[in-house]
């Protein structure tokens, strides 16, 4: 199973407002397990970047020139996350900032129920705590140290980790490997010496007994078998 953890960011809060993507990434799993491929681009916002956003994701306006624009990337970027759910934390947002450029691209928009929103699973998850991307790596024990500000390649790392703890996390292998078999006896093993089974076969002076007993008995059951 093909999935694909995607993350963007942007000069401001709504496309709608003249805000544009400035970086986009993707990160691809199979079987929840990250491949090693991905997806990545700063992207020319054809605008300035507002110091409010800078200071979220460190990307200000002197960094972006010269890198494509959207719609330079966005066949690469299409067929990277070809038709595979895309997860998202916060999806709404994302998604709209996706289509708004598509749109200016002129190529197809993503669907809505394309998207997999991780903020949405964890609310549900754990109604009324916090459901941030830092808040769940604090729950889940992620490191996310070196998350100094918002980007889109890293924050994609970590929620790929996320999305897997809040599915269940992954089951630990249930079979043993063979240094485990080499290393000793498991944790907890008690060694006892071997004994054989005991007989359980009635005795000669048990069977004559019994057979007194149902001697005494009127129409005893054991006499009409």
């Amino acid at each position: 199973m093909r999935e694909i953890v995607l993350d963007t960011e942007t000069t401001g809060l709504n496309p709608r407002d003249g805000h544009r993507i400035l970086e986009i990434a993707c990160l691809e799993l199979v079987h929840q397990v990250p491949t090693g491929k991905s997806f990545y681009s700063l992207i020319d916002p054809q605008r300035d970047v507002p110091e409010d956003a800078a200071r979220i994701h460190g990307i200000t306006t002197e960094k972006l020139v010269g890198q494509p624009r959207f719609k330079q990337v966005a066949r690469e970027f299409l067929d990277f996350i070809g038709d595979d759910p895309l997860i998202i934390h916060n999806a709404p947002f994302d998604m709209r900032f996706l289509n708004a450029e598509l749109f200016r691209a002129r190529l197809p928009e993503l669907p809505s129920d394309r998207a997999i929103d991780t903020l949405m699973m964890a609310q549900r998850k754990f109604p009324g705590a916090p459901a941030s991307l830092d808040a769940l790596c604090r729950r889940f024990s992620i490191d996310n140290s070196g998350r100094v500000f918002h980007g889109a390649l890293l924050d994609c790392e970590l929620l790929a980790e996320v999305y897997v703890n809040l599915l269940g996390g992954r089951q630990a292998a249930l079979g043993f490997s063979v240094e485990a078999e080499r290393s000793g006896p498991a944790l907890g093993r008690i060694e006892r010496p071997f004994r054989p089974a005991r007989p359980h076969a009635a005795s000669e002076a048990e069977l004559l007994a019994h057979a007194g007993f149902v001697a005494k008995i009127k129409d005893a059951l054991w006499n009409q078998a």
